[in-house]
């Protein structure tokens, strides 16, 4: 045993040491979120109720109510709330934005954020109405209380937007005297599906998070974190290339990380989407060394707080979210003629989800709006519509059923079109209207080999979801060679092997169809949206061979996209509004509500993919057997 001396003199130099070690450390809090998409409810609205466990997730309400409890817990620290971008767009919600409202900010402004980065669906309505909305929620005077950040955001001076005066970057001075320098950047993939940002443009990120560090540290920041809506990848190259960043906090991919990666001493969270978890990292400074250490193993504190129905709801923020869900029903039920009264009316009856299984393959979610797109403009217009497409990137996510006692198989409005309401037609109102034109059979040859090639390039969110045809695809043919050094792929234009039209009545099923020859001139009625037709001429630019032009009835060339927008009683027809009449147009169950087709219930063999050899192991093994040819020949020469 030891003695009662020596177990004092441990105590004391433990103390000592215990005493040493504090004065050494600083510690802080930092809580994120990203990707937040105007969820200023729970998701699946069918399962939420106020006063009941459910099994609905997020909502600005229980954040707030979060917020403040890890506030309450850590008096003793400093507590900070990050954004990463991405708070508009997606949910109805968003549709509040060109309507005059500022929904979003304002309720974090209350909240509390203390900085938030402008991510790429911040431009959904464009730069003159997003300079509206800012100014609405107090800009640029705000910018003390809560910095708007976009450090390689090149905005021109004469258009309203600068007025706001998005700041760099900001330091804050902790109450322990910790000077945190942040900056936001926007990734180039994020940048590259902002086309309604013009004029606005980005600057590269990394040369732009050189300076801003160089910066931050020169004005005497400790610690410098960048608030980034770039994805993972750039996220790792960031953190790889650029010395001297700390803690990146990003977003952008809908991603979640299991716990923070560290990448050349740089810490790296993502926490998610929809404000389905919140992030938290508890932090340790040492000021001696500069050094961080994560203490959420250390204290047994989680890395994400699930938002579910045990977090109670900040009082105040739900009745914020209540003014707002009354204003977005009025709008809704004006732009309807009073056919949905309510966001949260349910639409639909449903036994099963649709949900996407894999990235690029056909999906039921896809397959349902298209199919609305088709049918419920060609009654509109009463005339037949041949095809319909719908790019992933617009389609927003899965179409869930309530799980609830009281919400089982329920479908409610807000819940169904979430999933592909985004953007603002021509006449400024919300959602993206859709556009009708006629295309040759050779042009619909050509849209089928974009769509192959597209999603090999740039990913899962140029992949194309069809209604009205089938056709099968092998993507071993899309290239003859592809360098992914140089990044520069050699089309062979010759992935699509078949390609069949629709020529029954209704919901397409699995037979009735005809083949589309290649070289065909007959004339095929299409739809799609106008965010997706404002694509079409760029194909032509960039790969001449599958150039597609829209046409009208007649055959002639659109000399303007804007001409194929469909009208319905003088106002734009909307993707949200097909797919609403689409839903109330099913048959009803015994309660009176429309039931989902069990046709959704699984894909169709729309889109199929063939896999054979790929044509670039043969032009490789050309390459190879030439170059081998050469030597032999340079060997027998030099003899």
């Amino acid at each position: 045993m030891l003695s009662f001396q020596f177990r004092a003199i441990l105590i004391l130099t433990l103390a000592i040491t215990s005493l040493h070690g504090n004065a050494q450390e600083k510690r802080f809090t930092l809580l994120h979120t990203s990707d937040e998409h105007s969820n200023l409810l729970p998701l699946p609205l069918a399962d939420y109720h106020p006063e009941k466990s459910d099994n609905s997730l997020g909502g600005f309400a229980r954040l707030s109510s979060l917020v403040n409890q890890v506030r309450e817990g850590k008096k003793d620290e400093p507590v900070l709330l990050f954004s990463s971008g991405d708070f508009l767009g997606g949910s109805p919600f968003a549709w509040l934005t060109p309507l005059g409202y500022s929904p979003e900010l304002e309720i974090m402004k209350k909240i509390g954020y203390n900085a938030i980065a402008i991510g790429n669906h911040e431009f959904d309505y464009g730069p003159d109405v997003l300079a509206k909305y800012f100014k609405r929620a107090g800009y640029p005077d705000h910018h003390e209380h809560l910095p708007l950040l976009g450090a390689n955001l090149n905005i021109p001076p004469e258009i309203k937007l600068n007025e706001i005066q998005i700041h760099d970057n900001f330091l804050f001075t902790l109450d322990n005297d910790i000077v945190l320098g942040v900056f936001a950047l926007m990734g180039e993939s994020a940048f590259s599906v902002a086309p309604s940002a013009k004029p606005v443009t980005i600057a590269p990120p990394l040369d732009v998070a050189k300076k801003q560090v160089a910066l931050l540290r020169e004005a005497g920041a400790d610690i410098v974190i960048a608030l980034t809506h770039s994805g993972m990848d750039e996220d790792y190259r960031l953190a790889s290339d650029v010395e001297g960043i700390d803690i990146i906090l990003g977003g952008h991919y809908h991603y979640r990380t299991p716990e923070p990666e560290i990448v050349n001493n740089t810490i790296i969270m993502h926490s998610g989407y929809y404000l389905q978890h919140l992030g938290k990292l508890e932090i340790a400074y040492d000021i001696s060394t500069g050094d961080l250490q994560i203490l959420n193993a250390v204290n047994n504190s989680p890395y994400f707080f699930r938002l579910d129905s045990s977090v109670e709801e900040d009082p105040e923020i739900a009745a914020m979210t209540d003014i707002y869900g009354q204003q977005l029903s009025d709008y809704i039920s004006s732009y309807t003629s009073g056919q949905i009264e309510n966001v949260g009316e349910v639409v639909m009856y449903s036994d099963f989800p649709m949900v996407k299984e894999s990235a690029m393959a056909e999906t039921t979610t896809g397959n349902f709006i298209t199919d609305a797109m088709r049918l419920m403009t060609a009654g509109l217009m009463d005339v037949q519509v041949d095809i319909a497409f719908q790019a992933n990137g617009i389609i927003r996510g899965d179409i869930f059923p309530g799980t609830t006692k009281w919400s089982k198989g329920k479908i409610t409005f807000f819940d169904m079109v979430s999933v592909s309401g985004l953007g603002m037609g021509l006449d400024r109102s919300p959602g993206y209207p859709i556009v009708s034109f006629y295309l040759t059979g050779n042009d619909v040859y050509n849209l089928l080999e974009t769509a192959s090639l597209l999603p090999l390039i740039m990913g899962d969110t140029f992949f194309l979801q069809f209604s009205g045809l089938k056709f099968n695809y092998d993507p071993g043919k899309a290239f003859w060679l592809y360098i992914p050094v140089l990044d520069i792929p050699i089309p062979a234009y010759q992935s699509v092997t078949n390609a069949e039209i629709y020529t029954g009545k209704g919901v397409q099923d699995l037979e009735n169809f005809e083949k589309i020859k290649k070289c065909d001139e007959k004339l095929y009625h299409l739809v799609t949206d106008y965010y997706l037709a404002s694509y079409l001429p760029l194909v032509s630019e960039i790969l001449p061979r599958l150039e597609i032009i829209p046409r009208n009835n007649k055959g002639i060339p659109f000399d303007n996209i804007d001409k194929t927008i469909v009208k319905n009683n003088g106002r734009e027809f909307k993707v949200w509004q097909a797919m609403t009449r689409y839903a109330l147009s099913f048959e009803n169950n015994k309660d009176g509500i429309p039931v989902l087709p069990t046709i959704y219930n699984q894909t169709q063999n729309r889109i199929v993919k063939d896999q054979a050899i790929p044509l670039y192991v043969w032009s490789y093994s050309i390459v190879v057997l030439l170059i081998i040819g050469l030597i032999i020949l340079i060997t027998r020469w030099m003899k």
